[in-house]
């Protein structure tokens, strides 16, 4: 069995993936890692950079691993994936923002501005663009995770994800590793045209829009996303494995 390292988005934790674990278990060694400043990590410190969040992670690494990184934790996978190339066998990126627009860009600053001023303002408003309105159990669980950050560590890492996206778009093409990029046709922040930016600009990447689904992909729709997870990583297995029987021959 290969490694599956599973990063969480920003003012989430590794609990996001559980409904995820067993499905990609049955294929992969399954790590779920909190990110700094989140869940049971040390707190994020206040200039806190989306290098320092990616180096947190490749320390605490055990070796080479398929990434699936969510949102913010797309990001951190992005950015390893360009400084340690030799721990990515594969990124499946979720819900993952790229080259935002000056539009885009201004309201994710406003986002961040609101989490400033009112946390809990904030954390209604994000589950209003993550969930739709008929699974208010999801609603309650994710507002409690939101409102459970330590709000500094919330915000330094908000502005990690508000901005970082500008600084890895030129370095996209460098990305080797294969990349799956995915996102929900409903997702009003990280957009299907988001995930085709990606897709065009990572060497070899696809991209895959699920339909009725929003921004919470491992947590809406699990089951759909293992399976693309999976075939993704079966294909990377498979073509590193080849090789090396063709070899033995």
């Amino acid at each position: 069995m290969s490694n599956l390292l599973l990063l969480h988005g920003v003012g989430l934790n590794r609990r996001m993936w559980r409904r995820c674990l067993d499905p990609l278990g049955t294929r992969h060694r399954v790590h779920a890692l909190d990110l700094l400043g989140h869940g049971q990590a040390s707190p994020a410190p206040e200039r806190t950079t989306l290098a320092d969040l990616a180096a947190d992670v490749a320390g605490r690494m055990a070796g080479p691993a398929h990434v699936a990184g969510f949102s913010l934790g797309a990001m951190v996978a992005q950015r390893l994936a360009l400084e340690h190339p030799e721990l990515v066998r594969s990124l499946a990126l979720v819900s993952s923002v790229a080259a935002r627009s000056p539009v885009e860009s201004a309201a994710v600053a406003e986002r961040l501005a609101l989490a400033e001023r009112d946390f809990p303002a904030a954390a209604d408003a994000a589950i209003d663009r993550w969930l739709p309105e008929d699974d208010p159990e999801l609603a309650t669980e994710v507002r409690a995770t939101l409102l459970g950050n330590d709000r500094d560590s919330y915000l330094a890492c908000y502005r990690v994800f508000a901005t970082a996206d500008q600084q890895l778009w030129p370095r996209l093409p460098e990305i080797t590793a294969p990349t799956l990029a995915i996102t929900g046709a409903d997702d009003p922040g990280s957009t299907p045209e988001m995930t085709h930016r990606l897709a065009d600009a990572i060497p070899g990447a696809r991209a895959v829009i699920v339909p009725g689904v929003r921004h919470l992909l491992p947590m809406q729709a699990p089951g759909t996303l293992v399976q693309h997870i999976l075939s993704h990583t079966t294909e990377v297995d498979h073509d590193v494995a080849a090789p090396s029987a063709l070899h033995r021959r």
